[in-house]
């Protein structure tokens, strides 16, 4: 019974120096968006159409595309040149603050513009964080939207080629956020103005007729 008691004290000692493990240390299932069975001409799946800015209401539709990763991909097809017009694809099961966001996309075509970008956070279709890339300037910049208002927080200049896939990506923690761009790290940000958990969409801006795919949504702790 000494070595049993003994052995039990052992065991319980051990139990109390170990830590549990970390909330933050778990890693989370990415939400990954199947296209592969999605109906070209319709529109995708578990998404709301939102716009900022005036001019015509967005037109999001599913397309054939024989480079997507999937043969089909997500796409913003209208070609209203309003140049504050900012169409809006709403992922509508899931509603997050801390998260990583990564896709590919692809800029088709645009007169104004040839964008495609990521919008966290959203609470309205006039208050978000976006980071986006412009194959017409060659950059890509992190915004905050605040009541339909748009202010550059940070950015970078970088090759963006119209009519190729391009991998963009969003870390977002507390207010922290990091911008990747082909899997490397291009910047990082810092802000405050939207603590709280909200949607995540796709973004184009103006005319810009842009296909997006590989769309994939990490929550973190």
């Amino acid at each position: 019974m000494t070595v049993l008691r003994a052995l039990s004290a052992a065991v319980t000692a051990l139990l109390l120096v170990i830590p549990p493990i970390s909330s933050e240390a778990q890693v989370s299932t990415p939400i990954r968006i199947d296209l592969s069975r999605a109906e070209p001409g319709q529109e995708p799946e578990n998404f709301s159409v939102w716009r900022t800015g005036r001019g015509e209401p967005a037109r999001w539709i599913i397309v054939d595309d024989a480079t997507a990763s999937q043969g089909r991909a997500v796409a913003q097809v209208s070609t209203d040149r309003t140049d504050y017009r900012f169409p809006l694809a709403v992922y509508k099961p899931f509603t997050g603050k801390n998260l990583e966001v990564k896709l590919r996309f692809k800029a088709v075509a645009g007169a104004v513009d040839e964008a495609g970008g990521i919008a966290v956070r959203l609470s309205t279709p006039d208050d978000y964080y976006v980071v986006r890339a412009n194959a017409l300037e060659d950059n890509v910049r992190f915004y905050r939207v605040v009541k339909g208002t748009r202010e550059q927080l940070a950015g970078a200049d970088t090759k963006v080629s119209a009519k190729e896939w391009h991998t963009l990506g969003i870390r977002a923690e507390s207010e922290r956020f990091s911008v990747s761009f082909h899997g490397k790290l291009l910047f990082t940000a810092s802000d405050k103005t939207f603590a709280d958990p909200g949607k995540v969409a796709l973004w184009t801006k103006a005319d810009s007729v842009t296909r997006f795919d590989a769309i994939e949504i990490t929550p973190l702790p």
